[in-house]
Parts: C-alpha cells; structure tokens; sequence
C-alpha cells in the first residue's frame, strides 16, 4: 500500500537517487519506483535516465500515453509531496501543484481522480485466501479484477493446495523439456524402422507409408496447434464474461486467470504449475495416439508440448526480462503488457500475434496511448 503521506526535501530526492534508488515526480509528487525498474515494459534505462525528474510530460504525452491503469498502478510506489522551492509560484497552476492534497492522489494535470490501492479499504480482505471470496464481488468484479496491483496472491487455505497452484518457472522445464526429449527420440526411432502408416486402419491398399523426416512436419503441425489452443483458451476460457449473479462462474474465473490480471507481477503465478497442467495434457496424451498410429500422434503431441514449454518460458520473459530495445521482443512484452493494463479484451497472443490478426483481435498501434 502507499507510503504514509509525508514532505520530501529536494536534498533527500537528490540523495536518494545519488544512493542508486529510482525516485521520480509526477509534479510535485514524489514516487520510489526502485523495484519496479526491471519490470518497465520500457526497458530499465527509460526509467533510470528519469531518477529525480518530473515524468508528468513521459506519462501524458505522445507517443507513449499511460493508461489510467498505468497510472492507478504507479500510486502503490508514492512517497510524499516534495517540498516547496523557497521562492513563491509563480502562478496559480505552480501553486496547485506544490499544495495539492496528498491524500486524494489528484493529479491536477489530468483531472484524474485515481483509486490507489489499501489493504484497508479494498474489496476484500487481504489477510485471507481471496478465492472465496472474489464471487461475493458480484457486479465489482470485473472491474476490480482489472484493475493490477503489485502484492502476492493467496488462493487457498490449505498450505498444501496453494502450493500446488504456484510454482517457479524452472520448474516447467525439469519437468516438461525431459518428457520433450524422450518423446521426440521415441518418435524418430519408431518411424525409422519403416513400419509406420497412416490410414491402415481403413485400408491397407492405400495406406501411407511415414517417413523417419516426416518427424519434423508433424512436430511443426503440433506447434501451430498449441498457438490456436492458446489463443482460444486464453480468449474463451481465460478470458470468459461471468455473470454478476453466479458466485461459482466468477471464483473459476479468479482460479484459471483473474488472480494473473489482478497481480501481473507475481512470479510464483506467471507459469502453469505441473500438477494441474498435467490434468490437461495426460488427456491430450492419451486422445492423440487414439486418433493417429502411435509414433504420428506423439510427434504431433510433442510439438504441442514443446510449443506449451515455449509459452510459459515467453511469458515469464516478458514479465521479467528486459529486450533489447527495438527487437520483436521488447515489442512482444510492451504488447503483452498493453493486454493487461488498457486492452484486456484482445490480445491474446502470447508468443506472437499470429491469431489475434485474423481473428480482428490485434491491440491497435494507438500513438497516443501505451501502457
């Protein structure tokens, strides 16, 4: 929650700033956005070249507008108001700035009246698992869930469970890139010994034969099928309308992907955990040698499997990692992070936008607005 309110001397911003902390301005308000630097879907120097500077242009101009999001997200860091100058203002708008109220986190420059976030007086009570009690939120609920918050989430009362709900994102990979790996060596081994053919169940007169090479097509087929399963999970499932009136459609809602809309920068919650990902992918599993001959079925399946793999790891980067300025993934992550704080009815791409084009979902190239 927000720092208590108090007045901040320039020779204390300049000394924070000297110590290597990242205090901004908004005016006359002062903001430690230290542990948000690495996270700035900008990159880390757009902020650090800004340490002690007002931003209040940054945050109001083109080409890179902040959401109201953005800037409802950036009240969690405020720290005080900045003492005056000793000399007088020079106006009446100077002077607004220097005493406006701490306690209404005004900004006077836009107008806007923003809902800082407090433990206190939110929606629920953070002290308690929040899966139970989102659904009592009833026709709040879809604009608290979109409104993000930089805390740590808890789901369930049980220990146990919750652990099972989170995970760290090394995890994915011990677990999933072995299975990847023995998957993909059974598969080229089985469709070297020449035995593999499709539509032998139908007939054997014009059955295909599978080459060992056809691995790699199949394994490319399984990918562009995990890109669409994603795109269509993430905008039918995840990102679902529940209705106000039903308490269990809503906490399903929270459960699959709302708790990652209402804290984004939770690490422990950016990647699926192994346990319930396994309830999904046993059952693809088991469907896909059902329908092909063995050997084609998991190549397929282990494409989708890796594709999945390469979700989460995509994910995780473009929360925390910082691209090189101008390359497809620092436009990934300012795209990704868009979805979340101003367009969260489309862009459902992660790893790249290639549904969101045909299916009319693509966030627009707004220049004058940007997360």
């Amino acid at each position: 929650s927000p720092m208590a309110s108090r007045r901040v001397s320039p020779v204390e911003l300049r000394d924070k700033c000297s110590a290597g902390k990242c205090w901004v301005l908004v005016g006359n308000k002062v903001y430690d956005v230290s542990a948000f630097v690495n996270l700035h879907p900008g990159g880390e120097r757009l902020l650090q070249d800004r340490a002690g500077k007002d931003i209040q242009a940054d945050l109001n101009g083109a080409p890179h507008r902040h959401s109201e999001n953005a800037r409802r997200w950036l009240e969690q860091y405020y720290v005080g108001e900045l003492e005056p100058q000793e000399q007088k203002p020079q106006n009446l708008k100077e002077k607004a700035q220097q005493y406006s109220s701490a306690t209404d986190h005004k900004d006077v420059s836009t107008g806007i009246q923003f809902k800082t976030f407090s433990p206190e007086t939110d929606l629920v009570d953070w002290e308690k698992p929040l899966l139970w009690q989102v659904g009592h939120l009833r026709e709040k609920y879809d604009e608290w869930v979109h409104q993000p918050i930089n805390r740590p989430i808890r789901l369930f009362h049980s220990d146990f469970v919750e652990s099972c709900s989170k995970t760290a994102w090394y995890i994915v990979l011990s677990v999933w890139v072995p299975v990847v790996l023995y998957l993909s060596w059974y598969c080229l081994t089985e469709l070297a010994q020449g035995n593999t053919r499709i539509f032998s169940s139908f007939t054997k007169d014009y059955s295909v034969p599978v080459p060992v090479f056809f691995f790699f097509p199949l394994f490319l087929i399984g990918v562009l099928i995990w890109t669409l399963m994603e795109y269509a999970i993430h905008r039918f499932v995840f990102h679902m309308n529940p209705p106000a009136s039903n308490y269990y459609l809503i906490t399903l809602h929270f459960m699959l992907h709302g708790q990652h809309h209402k804290a984004p920068f939770d690490s422990s919650r950016l990647v699926f955990p192994p346990v319930p990902a396994s309830f999904v992918i046993i059952p693809l599993y088991i469907l896909v040698q059902l329908i092909f001959p063995i050997p084609v079925g998991l190549s397929i399946f282990v494409g989708g499997l890796f594709g999945y793999v390469a979700y989460d790891m995509t994910h995780y980067y473009l929360r925390y990692g910082s691209p090189s300025k101008g390359s497809y993934l620092a436009w990934l992550k300012s795209y990704h992070v868009r979805h979340h704080f101003e367009h969260q009815k489309s862009g459902f791409g992660i790893t790249s936008t290639l549904w969101d084009r045909p299916f009319n979902t693509l966030i627009p190239e707004d220049k004058d607005k940007d997360s």
